[in-house]
């Protein structure tokens, strides 16, 4: 009962109905449903109710329910678009000690923030427990060359809800209430080898004794622009301890660069209207904001209440201007007298005169300071409304103001409650809510027009030279001023294409819009180059990440609703531009014209013998996972043409394009009579190669992912669909008569029992045809390695390099230098592209993914009829249930152990597990130790590893069928028995 997670008494039952052969068979026999699952939409689970509504209102541009959210990225300091220093160092050219003191040119960063969708005005917590040195306005984390792994966030801080529109949020951040250990955390940090953990905030013992504030940011929409706000701060410790909570409101700064695009404005104010220093208006202090091209909005602070009762004391206002305090920094001249740092000035240091006293600025915080007893809590309310809203008489009303909260809440839980697979478990659904709470908070205001940048604004010196020859210097036309979903906003807080492409699978189960959006914005010509590359990400845009993005596209196209009712414009859209890309791939990493592709790293870091994004000292890098990379490209824009075609005839040719491409890169890869291919047939796997300048070739036969990645390449082909497409049949059957060749190493319109098919013949069974990179028979070779233990299959997924590694490293000798690669389970051992992502062991989520939905896709092929043993099981499976259990293998990283009640992702970190108010939060990393489970790398990246909620899904889809089938059944016992 294994894959079902049955309860032992309905699989008892099961047998005792079924006999035990029919009920062996009943559980391998789900496969055709988990492709549905994988690549479509299901009704069953469409969010419904006031939230959908809101969705819909915003699609249509009737409400702009969407205007604000959590698009305040977590770290804008040390940016790439922040740095304008001669040699590219962005953590040296801005770093964390000037973040308080220094404006941003590109965006804000804060503390469990909002903004609008351009980063017009802002809301943030700042903080100050009495021994800081500094006031908490923003995550803190070591830079690169601080970190013994490379960058890293050292704070702990948890997203806890949201809905798509973001009428309700919720996150949670831990402050000690003892001084926060910057310098301690640099330093040891620094001094640890690479062999050697993180040393991480958790590691200090700050938390292990309950002296700490869990400060909970809440917001909940009345309106689209009126935007509750609620602070609960909850006093962890025994002992009552003081706390200054500074809410700030501010403008970006958009009026001191003289910029010639349209983000340049006249000075903004946010202006004091009233402050009722005691009383029982429950408004304490009113502002208004004027701005540009922002309509004007009201502010309210309320006073603070501790333990159910009001503080009469009202917040004191203060207010400066959001400019760089040049004189501390730099000895130069303020452009203000009045800077960014200025509540920092006065709150930490006292200095009085650092703040304005006109009730003016374009910064304004509400400085309470409030005593909370031991386990009790404060609570602080605000609200900003636009003056679009209707007149609210009492803003601030408690009983009014909650009711608001509880609305907001009930309507979040009505969505996810539909969006949510009712058989789920309330762990897994808590698992699944959290992993789409993630995938919404890493929403982010990215703004960097590159022209402007590389050129340097009028108002402020020109950049050094180097930098019209230097970084992104080849995209100019690139310009950047969207909402757009990062990988992290704090380790990573700068899109990655091939990220994005993940995030939009789980996005589109719950904001289809939103997932279309993001990725008809990569192939706009305002972001793609004029040649057809998509860029990569700010460090180097003319990087090259895998080609997934037709894969999302045709992903999402088929989630967003049932066949007959989905969006062809948006396919037909992003086909025209993906043809560009395809060829910019074809010209640029093909230049032999061989079918064999390169593409250097492509994502996976240091999962190669050496850096594969250098050139070698000798020949060239032929790559299995760039060329089966571009087949895998092939097969979705083959299914994508073929889709169109049946509602135009003209793209069937276009289909018979991608058609034959793949089947040359097929050729290609698998080609050994010719010298061509990177298929190993002694040892069942296919392996990059150097093709040397006397065009000799040399293997490189490491055990790796890249090896794997061939397998995604394939698509099943439905005769009815042929049979509709005349046109491009003829030409197919062109193919299948004059290269009937192909099909000895590759599976090439072959039916399930392996036959060549003739199309022609009407009275032919199959219905199903495959196209695929590996044969049947080399399939099978993969397979076995993929499911063995020894080599990928671990506890928590597949494991992205071999095991057969730990004990005898990889070796291989390239011209005079010796290489070798050992497994590496967790953090990297060397400094390869950062050295904060390892690719030499570690279970990833969007490779796992990818073979989960491929697994799927052959075995709606093959179905039964191929089976390979799982040792990890202990017996035969058909490939739908190798799939599952990768997906289940991979669910069970934030599961509690049932042994030991501990959730693997945390490490066995105590904290995780012995105190209460730890227990039911949920990290989800970049990456995972594949033995322990314990997650690796950037904190937060609920972009891929929102792909856990997909997995929930899949296993969603067997109980369901489960329930049914057992329902069927015992429906039928009772007419029986009648």
């Amino acid at each position: 009962f294994f894959f079902l997670e049955l309860p032992v008494s309905q699989g008892q039952q099961l047998l005792r109905v079924c006999g035990t052969n029919q009920a062996v068979q009943f559980f391998l026999s789900f496969g055709f449903l988990s492709v549905a699952m994988a690549g479509s939409y299901n009704p069953s689970w469409d969010g419904t109710g006031p939230e959908k509504d809101r969705l819909t209102e915003d699609e249509k541009r009737e409400k702009n329910w969407k205007r604000w959210g959590p698009y305040l990225s977590e770290r804008q300091w040390s940016t790439v678009r922040e740095d304008y220093s001669k040699d590219g160092s962005c953590w040296e050219h801005f770093p964390h000690d000037h973040a308080r003191s220094r404006a941003y040119r590109w965006g804000e960063d804060g503390l469990l923030g909002i903004t609008d969708r351009e980063c017009r005005l802002c809301f943030a917590l700042a903080l100050w427990n009495g021994k800081d040195p500094i006031l908490k306005e923003r995550l803190f984390g070591v830079t690169g060359s601080e970190g013994n792994h490379g960058e890293d966030v050292k704070e702990l801080y948890y997203y806890l809800d949201s809905t798509p529109t973001h009428s309700y949020m919720r996150a949670l951040y831990k402050y000690p209430q003892t001084e926060y250990p910057y310098h301690d955390l640099i330093e040891k940090n620094r001094s640890r080898s690479k062999e050697e953990r993180e040393y991480d905030i958790e590691d200090t013992g700050l938390f292990s004794e309950g002296r700490y504030w869990d400060v909970q940011a809440e917001y909940a929409k009345a309106g689209p622009n009126d935007v509750l706000i609620k602070i609960t701060v909850e006093n962890q410790g025994d002992d009552g301890a003081d706390l200054h909570m500074l809410p700030t409101l501010w403008f970006r700064n958009t009026w001191i660069w003289g910029c010639k695009d349209d983000g340049c404005t006249a000075k903004p104010a946010i202006k004091l209207e009233s402050a009722q220093a005691e009383g029982q208006s429950e408004v304490a202090l009113h502002y208004t904001t004027k701005h540009d091209t922002l309509e004007p909005f009201a502010f309210y602070a309320g006073r603070a209440e501790v333990d159910g009762h009001t503080v009469q004391e009202a917040p004191r206002a203060l207010f400066t201007d959001n400019t760089t305090n040049m004189k501390k920094l730099f000895g130069a001249e303020n452009i203000s007298p009045f800077c960014k740092d200025a509540f920092h000035s006065l709150v930490v240091d006292g200095d009085e005169t650092a703040v304005k006293t006109n009730g003016t600025g374009t910064k304004t915080a509400m400085w309470y300071k409030v005593h909370v007893p031991g386990h009790k809590k404060a609570v602080f309310r605000m609200r900003l409304r636009g003056s679009s809203e209707p007149e609210c008489v009492a803003p601030l009303n408690v009983e009014a103001f909650e009711a608001e909260f509880d609305r907001a809440l009930r309507e979040a839980n009505e969505f996810y409650d539909h969006v949510s697979p009712k058989v789920l478990t309330d762990e897994e659904k808590h698992v699944q809510r959290q992993a789409f709470a993630g995938l919404l908070w890493n929403k982010q205001f990215y703004y960097y027009v590159v022209r402007d940048w590389l050129e340097g604004d009028p108002n402020f010196p020109s950049p050094p030279e180097e930098r019209a020859t230097g970084r992104n210097a080849d995209w100019g036309h690139l310009f950047n001023k969207d909402i757009i979903s990062m990988p992290d906003k704090w380790e990573y807080p700068w899109y990655a294409v091939w990220d994005l492409a993940f995030h939009m699978i789980p996005m589109a189960r719950i904001d289809p819009c939103f997932a279309k959006g993001q990725l008809e914005l990569f192939l706009r010509e305002w972001y793609m180059h004029p040649n057809g590359q998509v860029p990569a990400y700010e460090f180097c845009f003319d990087d090259v990440n895998p080609p997934v993005h037709a894969w999302a596209v045709w992903r999402v196209y088929k989630l967003e609703a049932p066949r007959g009712k989905r969006d062809l414009e948006f396919l037909e859209r992003c086909f025209h531009k993906l043809v560009l890309n395809f060829t910019w791939w074809v010209n640029r990493k093909d230049k032999d014209g061989k079918n064999i592709f390169g593409g250097g790293f492509l994502g996976l870091d240091n999962i190669g013998v050496f850096d594969r994004s250098k050139p070698l000292p000798s020949g060239t890098l032929e790559q299995a996972d760039g060329t089966s990379w571009m087949a895998f490209y092939c097969v979705h824009m083959l299914e994508i043409a073929l889709e169109l075609a049946m509602h135009n005839p003209a793209y069937e040719g276009i289909a018979s394009k991608f058609f034959e491409h793949f089947m040359q890169i097929s050729e290609a890869i698998n080609d050994m009579e010719h010298g061509r291919g990177l298929w190993d047939e002694d040892e069942g796997f296919f392996y990059d190669r150097i093709r040397h300048e006397d065009d000799s070739v040399q293997p490189l036969k490491l055990r790796s992912m890249v090896g794997l990645i061939p397998l995604y390449a394939c698509l099943v082909l439905e005769r009815e669909t042929l049979d509709k497409l005349p046109r491009f049949k003829k030409r197919m059957m062109w193919f299948l008569k004059n290269r009937q060749d192909l099909a000895r190493n590759i599976t090439f319109m072959v039916d399930c029992e392996g036959h060549q098919v003739n199309l022609n013949d009407t009275a032919a069974a199959s219905t199903r045809y495959l196209l695929a990179i590996p044969s049947r028979s080399r399939l099978q070779r993969v397979l076995q390695a993929l499911v063995d233990p020894d080599q990928f299959l671990a506890p928590y997924g597949v494991r992205s390099l071999s095991k057969v590694y730990e004990k005898e490293p990889f070796q291989v000798r390239v011209g005079h230098e010796q290489h070798q690669v050992f497994y590496e389970p967790a953090e990297s051992t060397s400094g390869m592209f950062g050295g904060n992502s390892n690719w030499r062991g570690p279970v990833w989520f969007p490779v796992n993914w990818l073979i989960v939905e491929a697994l799927e896709r052959y075995h709606y092929f093959y179905g039964d009829k191929m089976k390979i043993y799982c040792p990890t099981v202990g017996t035969m499976l058909n490939l739908d249930q190798v799939s599952d259990h990768v997906a289940q293998l991979l669910t069970r990283l934030f599961l509690k152990d049932k042994t030991t009640g501990v959730i693997p992702c945390h490490g066995g970190q105590p904290l995780y597990s012995e105190r209460e108010e730890f227990k039911s939060l949920v990290l989800f990393h970049e990456f995972f130790h594949p033995e322990t489970g314990r997650g690796c790398g950037a904190s937060h990246q609920t972009g891929w590893t929102a792909l856990v909620a997909r997995c929930l899904d899949k296993i969603a889809i067997l109980r369901e069928e489960h329930e049914r089938l057992a329902e069927e059944h015992r429906q039928n016992e009772t007419i029986v028995t009648m």
